[in-house]
């Protein structure tokens, strides 16, 4: 019964009660696949507690609500085309974008539960990750909470339960270094950022299958690792340079360790690139105005934003992604930070 003493429940009501988002509550009343069996028993429970039922009049267009986004940093520019491809890609479907920064360092950051919890409480309809590490039990309070999960550039390796977007980083890292080994280097560094990143390791593998093509021996001590950030660029190449045999050219997993490599490399006096060649990857911003301009990877960050706010957008109307695991194509960018080796 409705009235002025018993107003008519809403959908919104329904999901404050069961404890899901907007979303979830939209989903089961709907019919659509992505929640549990477990919610979608409890709100159907809160549906016929509340006695609510839809609205069969006109009804106004409504947005489609808000995908939250969580980076580990915003600090540099990899960060900002991301969040613009998710912008573009979220307003051509009617639907906001909320933003949050995990703002811890080193290798391993967490979304956490609470977040998650926090997140789906607000009724926001979707969640993109981005370079953070996703656990199990954060994967699963996803699937229970009926939030719609997509992940750019994974760090940990990934099941069929969550759909990623990337780039093709191995073939990437073979572009990178086929470049060098036709310029004719034979000696070639690589800086690369935490050891158990998922695209950093295929940047690192395809690095080391273009050296095994081309007869190079892929030298263990010629490999550093660290943080993407130019700090981390600028104490690789110093070890790299600090070698007995140096190499003569360098691979960088991200344009910022480009740059601070490019910066220790001046330091010490040396010409870019007649002493030494620096290769980057990501194509941000910054890499067309170093001096020189750095040769780069070029990686579709901006695609990869829209192409994964269509898909959490996808998922939140309840189809099946074709692919769990989308790439979007690399390609090698010349510029002046490399030659052939000064003999």
């Amino acid at each position: 019964m409705t009235g002025p003493d018993h107003p008519r429940a809403t959908l919104a009501a329904v999901a404050e009660r069961a404890g899901v988002s907007k979303a979830t509550a939209s989903k089961v009343l709907n019919g659509r696949p992505g929640v549990s069996d477990e919610t979608r028993r409890q709100v159907r429970r809160v549906i016929e507690e509340l006695g609510y039922t839809p609205s069969t009049g006109p009804r106004e267009t409504q947005p489609k609500g808000a995908v939250h986004v969580v980076f580990d940093d915003i600090l540099d520019m990899y960060a900002l085309y991301v969040l613009d491809g998710v912008i573009e890609g979220t307003a051509a479907q009617g639907a906001d974008t909320v933003t949050s920064v995990l703002g811890a360092r080193g290798p391993a950051r967490s979304l956490g539960v609470d977040r998650i919890r926090d997140i789906a409480a607000r009724g926001h309809i979707g969640l993109i990750v981005v370079t953070s590490e996703l656990t199990g039990e954060e994967i699963e309070t996803c699937e229970a909470l009926g939030l719609n999960l997509v992940v750019i550039d994974p760090v940990n390796p990934l099941d069929d339960r969550v759909t990623s977007v990337g780039a093709t980083n191995w073939a990437g890292g073979v572009q990178a270094t086929r470049h060098l080994i036709d310029l004719g280097h034979t000696r070639i560094g690589f800086v690369g950022g935490p050891p158990g990143s998922v695209f950093g390791r295929e940047r690192l593998h395809g690095y080391r299958e273009a050296l095994e093509t081309a007869g190079i021996r892929a030298e263990p001590d010629l490999a550093v690792w660290g943080r993407y950030d130019a700090e981390t660029g600028g104490t690789a190449a110093a070890a790299l340079l600090d070698l007995a045999d140096p190499p003569t050219a360098v691979f960088a997993a991200n344009d910022t360790m480009a740059i601070g490599a490019l910066r220790e490399a001046r330091s010490r006096g040396l010409r870019i690139p007649q002493d030494l060649s620096l290769v980057g990857f990501d194509d941000t911003f910054s890499a067309a105005w170093t001096d020189p301009p750095l040769t780069t990877v070029r990686q579709p960050l901006r695609q990869m934003g829209r192409v994964a706010a269509r898909t959490v957008l996808e998922l939140a109307d309840g189809k099946v992604p074709d692919s769990h695991h989308v790439q979007l194509a690399t390609g090698l960018v010349v510029r002046d930070s490399t030659a052939p080796p000064n003999r």
